[in-house]
């Protein structure tokens, strides 16, 4: 594993547990947002391990109880675990202002990223940035709520 690789995951690691001190210091008033992006917490099953695993993402866009996540990893050349994680098992929860639901998680077809797109980069620019920065075609993840009877 090269250096960059290295300090591009501690990198994000250290990210994750900034945000989530945040969050535990302000007793959850402060860190579900992030410029316009909602925060929300993923919970995946480990597809190695098979343990609970959970990252801290924003979702540039959510609606009708959907929220849509870009496994971006800031533009490098390799997918996110969590990414790998959810496409072994789809059905993750979404933790959103402290209340934890179950989504059923999908990577959006070529057809429905190029809808997206835009609106993504809207969100926060960064993203089209992170694009260009790799050759990888950056996967969008539609995650729809599951109902729970």
């Amino acid at each position: 594993m090269s250096v960059r690789t290295k300090l591009t995951d501690a990198g994000l690691r250290a990210m994750n547990g900034v945000h989530r001190a945040l969050l535990a210091v302000s007793g959850g008033r402060v860190g579900w947002r992030a410029g316009r992006m909602a925060v929300v917490e993923l919970h995946t099953v480990g597809r190695k391990s098979g343990a609970r695993r959970s990252t801290m993402l924003t979702a540039p866009i959510h609606r009708n109880g959907r929220y849509f996540l870009v496994a971006s990893k800031g533009g490098d050349d390799r997918n996110p675990e969590w990414y790998a994680n959810l496409c072994a098992d789809p059905d993750v929860e979404l933790t959103v202002r402290g209340t934890t639901r179950r989504f059923r998680a999908r990577t959006a077809s070529d057809a429905e990223k190029h809808e997206l797109w835009p609106e993504i980069v809207a969100s926060y620019p960064g993203y089209s940035v992170y694009q260009r920065r790799t050759s990888r075609n950056i996967p969008v993840v539609i995650c729809e709520p599951v109902n729970e009877e």
